[in-house]
């Protein structure tokens, strides 16, 4: 893949104003398929959860989930949508070999929900109102496997291999309109948007949300003009990026690609782009389709849906805390600092320590953990700090070991490492490796009397009140042991056996 010629990012925020516009589409964790009985399992053995409908065979005839039903109106309610009395299911043709029927079950001009907003805070503590177009119902396709690549992806491959079992899974797509005035802030914005969507489908519970699988995908929107041009430039479409820093670096990546095209005299390509995480940047899909393409035709095989007024508002009285009603609430529970809570959410840290502290964490051991040391790791494996091989629980439980006194942050640290290898919890790894600090009190003065009249010039200058000397003695004894000390304890007992030495 040829490296593009990138403008810098600051000149062209001077250039140029962007623009906009994503595309979410969230998988729903429902028992079944859309319109069929299959599982809808993530992981089972390929083509396993498959039958003649959604492998679209010859009379063969869909059946709407109803409880995706539900779950797509909740999301709506959830972004302040209106919900459509009737909304009907359209067919989007065209072939690829992950839809087996050669079109696609959608909505066209019928959406379920439309006509919605929600706020999305940005790292800096800006604001920002993001409009919402649509959302509405669809099946998801199946998953191609490339098989003789250097990158895993179809460009260069020798052959690919299909598995069924994604296809007809249940799908919303929601899709906001043009996103005008975040300059610099543009990539920031949609990472926040993405992150917020993620929240409250998991907060509905409707979506298991995760990114890493697929559950949670944007399609990246990006077009530039010159400032004070009224007509919208020429967009691009980066397609299905899984990630939220993925996201907020291929926004940035396309509005540096963009404008130096457009310096240099170029046009944009309305076409669709795959992003590349190791190398950071975009390579040309396909140009991208308008509606007309795809001859979308009403679904003769399914009845419009038309949900009640009584199902609609029963669904509404059941919708979860809002977003920003509950991150006040979390802040003033928490009682973190305004500038460490916004840390919190902009890292997407929230959820996670939520559930650490339900499992009896204290709130800021909780954040020292996975604002530090994890944050750290998985930063090294460019990964999310959720994908890490570690539980709430197994996070609640380290930080309990360390605040009861039984291990120090040093061990725990190796505790932690020995967790994300799979060698268990971190109390059958402290008791399997001997690890619990020494809280024998005649242990420690052992070492520290031995320290001491090793060293008998920090001795006396211990005993003249210049405490930081202390510090070497207390290196001494921690060595002793192994780091397997409590240095707060250590340093208290040589105050008083220089005292009484």
């Amino acid at each position: 893949m040829a490296k593009a010629n990138l403008m810098d990012y600051e000149k062209a925020l001077e250039l140029f104003e962007v623009v906009i516009g994503l595309e979410v589409h969230v998988e729903l964790n429902t028992n079944t398929k859309m319109f069929c009985g299959c599982r809808n399992d993530f992981g089972d053995e390929p083509n396993t959860n498959v039958c003649p409908i959604c492998l679209g065979l010859p009379g063969s005839l869909p059946a709407v989930n109803g409880k995706a039903i539900e779950s797509s109106i909740s999301i709506g309610l959830a972004l302040g949508c209106q919900i459509a009395p009737t909304g009907r299911f359209s067919r989007k043709n065209y072939f690829y070999p992950d839809l087996a029927k050669n079109f696609q079950t959608s909505q066209y001009d019928e959406p379920i929900a439309f006509e919605g907003s929600i706020e999305v805070e940005v790292p800096s503590g800006n604001k920002y109102t993001v409009l919402i177009e649509r959302a509405h119902m669809e099946e998801d396709a199946g998953k191609l496997t490339h098989i003789g690549g250097a990158t895993g992806r179809i460009q260069g491959a020798e052959y690919s291999l299909v598995d069924y079992n994604r296809a007809g899974v249940p799908l919303v797509e929601i899709v906001t309109k043009p996103v005008y005035g975040s300059g610099a802030e543009a990539p920031e914005l949609a990472a926040a948007y993405v992150r917020l969507i993620r929240e409250i489908v998991k907060a509905l519970g409707v979506s298991d949300a995760r990114m890493e699988r697929g559950n949670v995908r944007c399609d990246a929107n990006v077009s530039l003009r010159p400032h004070g041009q009224e007509k919208l430039g020429t967009r691009t479409e980066t397609k299905n990026v899984n990630s939220l820093r993925s996201i907020e670096r291929a926004v940035r990546y396309e509005i540096q690609r963009q404008a130096q095209i457009l310096a240099n005299g170029g046009t944009i390509t309305q076409e669709t782009r795959h992003w590349h995480e190791d190398k950071g940047a975009t390579s040309s899909g396909r140009p991208k389709s308008d509606a007309d393409d795809y001859r979308y035709f009403p679904e003769p095989d399914l009845v419009p849906v038309q949900p009640s007024h009584e199902m609609i508002e029963r669904l509404r009285a059941a919708l979860p805390e809002n977003p920003a009603d509950r991150r006040k609430r979390l802040a003033s529970e928490w009682g973190f600092a305004e500038l460490e809570f916004r840390d919190v959410v902009n890292a997407g840290l929230m959820d996670l320590i939520e559930e650490t502290v339900a499992q009896g964490a204290k709130p800021q051991s909780a954040r020292k953990w996975y604002a530090g040391e994890l944050s750290r790791i998985a930063n090294a494996e460019e990964k999310d700090v959720s994908e890490l091989n570690i539980t709430p629980a197994q996070v609640a439980e380290l930080a309990n070991l360390v605040e009861s006194g039984k291990i120090n942050d040093r061990i725990a640290r190796e505790v932690l490492s020995a967790v994300l290898e799979g060698a268990g919890s971190p109390e059958q790894i402290v008791k399997d490796r001997g690890l619990e600090v020494v809280s024998d009190d005649g242990a420690l003065i052992a070492a520290i009397d031995e320290a001491l009249k090793s060293q008998p010039d920090v001795l006396e200058k211990i005993r003249e009140g210049k405490v930081q000397a202390a510090g070497a003695v207390i290196g001494a004894v921690m060595q002793a042991m192994k780091g397997q000390a409590d240095a707060a304890r250590v340093r208290e007992l040589v105050l008083e056996r220089a005292a009484s030495l």
